[in-house]
């Protein structure tokens, strides 16, 4: 028998499965990975990403193309990179810093056909250091679906300067849905500092009616404390985006209550 009617043939055991994960597209337990490109924090070139996918694809929902690296690699690369994300069935997205850079230079058009050029099929829209009127970012909306690039919006500054109001942020969350937009993102930074200024909002944010649409930033750098304490806040299947590709497996380990970290829980629900 060759290696290929071996793989075809070769399960997991079936008294050893794990619960199964909900099968894309799904809702609640979402992983949004930042592909930083050949990088420390997962060395995602096209060969590095095919391993990643042969791996854990099953575990990733979306993964960003980080800053501006969509005008740093090459295109040709960065072609074939999407197009291993889509085959894989994960949603590869540009980072909204790109969108940024091209809004404040007037040249949304050019980079949404740029963007649909490499094979994009989405993109986050962000407001990290721009302001965006509702008018002008419902405009943005619409020429985006125009151009048959879904939208990911992302909520929050880079640098804020008060904790989160949810009445604010559920309205504008509300506008955004309306407008066809189907995730929030929650930029990192708003949680950390809403943490260190008014915590009790955190606790109120998971009850609200919107909130599955909603993926929290995790912080790369403090894996997997900031994971967990995320998970802790808002359940195991808390949408987190931003994990660095090289902890796409072990969170979802994670999730389902596997390693140290969680004091091998699994063992307890068995």
């Amino acid at each position: 028998m060759n290696r290929t009617s071996q793989e075809a043939v070769l399960e997991y055991p079936a008294a050893l499965r794990l619960p199964p994960k909900p099968a894309k597209p799904r809702k609640r337990g979402l992983t949004s990975i930042i592909d930083y490109g050949p990088d420390n924090m997962g060395w995602t070139g096209p060969r590095g990403i095919a391993d990643l996918l042969d791996c854990a694809a099953d575990y990733i929902d979306f993964a960003k193309i980080y800053a501006m690296n969509a005008l740093l690699m090459p295109p040709p690369t960065l072609r074939n990179i999407i197009g291993l994300y889509h085959d894989a069935n994960v949603q590869c997205y540009s980072g909204g810093i790109l969108f940024e850079h091209a809004h404040r230079r007037g040249e949304v058009p050019l980079l949404l056909d740029y963007l649909g050029g490499l094979g994009f099929r989405a993109m986050e829209i962000s407001e990290n250091y721009v302001t965006l009127a509702n008018d002008e970012r419902l405009r943005y909306f619409d020429a985006c679906r125009k151009a048959g690039i879904t939208v990911i919006y992302e909520f929050g500054r880079k640098n804020p300067d008060q904790a989160i109001r949810l009445d604010k942020l559920g309205a504008l969350i509300n506008e955004v849905l309306e407008a066809g937009v189907g995730h929030i993102i929650i930029e990192q930074s708003e949680i950390t500092m809403t943490v260190r200024q008014d915590p009790d909002v955190l606790k109120e944010l998971g009850k609200q009616p919107w909130f599955e649409h909603v993926l929290i930033e995790a912080d790369t750098f403090d894996f997997p404390r900031h994971h967990l304490q995320l998970m802790e806040d808002f359940g195991r299947d808390v949408n987190l985006a931003n994990v660095a590709p090289g902890q796409a497996l072990r969170l979802e380990g994670l999730r389902s209550g596997i390693g140290r970290a969680v004091d091998y829980s699994l063992f307890k629900s068995a």
